[in-house]
């Protein structure tokens, strides 16, 4: 287990709201044989880095199946905690209240472990615990490299009468910058990783995952695959298949 000292622990939550619009079911749907939310169990427990990996649900069948794949279910989480636009941030100040009041447990760090990205690897989760504790950072977050067809410096604003200006800073079309290669190197947050000390949760002015020293975990591409449509299965499904072909961790 990664750790800063012997007091510190890591808590792993995963988040997985039934009622899903988009993929009906989408946590336990079988994705190559296994249920979505399978991988993300799988990749916490083979990190090693956790001393307790929880789900937060408010679905009974999404709860069986966690525990059935070896997840802690310690409630179920409150059906006001589970709206189509509940935020994080209350999900996660329930979870780590609730077992600070229910078993006394209280983690030095937290990171939320979304089903979404079932191409998370156990290494990437060990690698972003290594990066919090050496950089003594306040947050971790998981990115990739922007494709530059989207790069900021390349995205144009139309105005009201329809005519374009550079997005970034309001400038004339012909003064973008002309080549790829010269475009500088920026990065998407890519939903695969959150890590954050468990005190940010509870800041008396401003709550959140992040804090000030926010620490980026860069991450290939082909594991940052996040599925909210379902076009967004089939392309999990073709990414986990060559990831398996090439026999890389899954």
């Amino acid at each position: 287990m990664i750790m800063t000292s012997k007091n510190s622990k890591i808590l792993g939550v995963i988040t997985a709201r039934g009622g899903s619009k988009g993929i009906p079911g989408k946590n336990i749907k079988p994705l190559c044989g296994k249920p979505l939310i399978a991988y993300t169990i799988g990749a916490a427990k083979s990190s090693g880095v956790f001393d307790k990996i929880i789900i937060s649900t408010d679905d009974p069948a999404i709860a069986e199946v966690a525990s059935a794949y070896g997840c802690e279910v310690p409630f179920l989480r409150p059906k006001e905690l589970a709206e189509d636009k509940t935020p994080h941030l209350p999900v996660m100040q329930h979870a780590v209240e609730w077992l600070k009041k229910h078993e006394n447990y209280e983690p030095d760090y937290v990171m939320i472990l979304q089903p979404t990205s079932p191409l998370r690897q156990a290494i990437h989760i060990k690698e972003a615990a290594d990066l919090i504790l050496k950089s003594k950072a306040d947050s971790v977050l998981g990115v990739s490299e922007m494709p530059s067809h989207y790069h900021p410096m390349w995205a144009l604003n139309m105005n009201e009468g329809g005519m374009l200006t550079l997005f970034h800073n309001g400038d004339h079309v012909r003064n973008r910058v002309k080549q790829r290669q010269l475009l500088p190197t920026t990065y998407i947050h890519n939903s695969c990783i959150y890590l954050f000390k468990t005190g940010l949760l509870f800041d008396k002015e401003n709550p959140s995952f992040y804090g000030e020293k926010v620490a980026a975990y860069v991450m290939d591409p082909k594991y940052s695959v996040n599925i909210d449509e379902p076009s967004d299965w089939e392309e999990a499904e073709k990414a986990l298949k060559a990831i398996t072909n090439n026999q890389l961790p899954i």
